[in-house]
């Protein structure tokens, strides 16, 4: 999967992730919602969902968005898509285990463990590994209590 830094949505998005990092919560959420609306490929949808979906005032909402966001992804037909999945899956997982549907978070902590193996071996990669088995940790000792 490649960024292309000329692209306007990834422009915007990058934008909004500055503005994240300097405390602007709310403007940077305007420019990923412009994203969104911006967004004419499915690449684009996908960039400005996963960044609309962290700036939900709940978790069934934030779910919602990380669902659509995996849905766009699986239509991407390019083999480097695959090492997003991890995260999506994570993402949505965490959703569902703050909803309390501990079944549900097992089986996306289980589907973002299927696809970790196309993780980058990079801090990012370990981050999203090390999530992966704390939250398959959480539903195992949820099942035992």
């Amino acid at each position: 999967m490649r960024f292309n830094p000329d692209n306007a949505i990834v422009k915007l998005c990058a934008r909004g992730m500055e503005l994240e990092g300097q405390g602007s919560k709310e403007e940077a959420k305007q420019l990923f919602y412009q994203a969104w609306d911006e967004a004419a490929t499915p690449f684009e949808k996908f960039t400005a969902a996963h960044y609309v979906a962290r700036h939900q005032p709940t978790a069934a909402d934030k779910l919602a968005w990380d669902e659509k966001c995996l849905r766009i992804a699986l239509t991407i037909d390019d083999e480097t898509m695959k090492a997003t999945y991890p995260s999506l899956y994570l993402n949505i997982a965490k959703c569902y285990e703050d909803l309390n549907d501990m079944q549900q978070a097992g089986k996306n902590y289980s589907l973002a463990s299927s696809y970790a193996t196309f993780l980058a071996n990079d801090g990012y990669g370990n981050m999203i590994r090390s999530g992966i088995e704390k939250g398959l940790a959480r539903v195992k000792a949820a099942a035992e209590n």
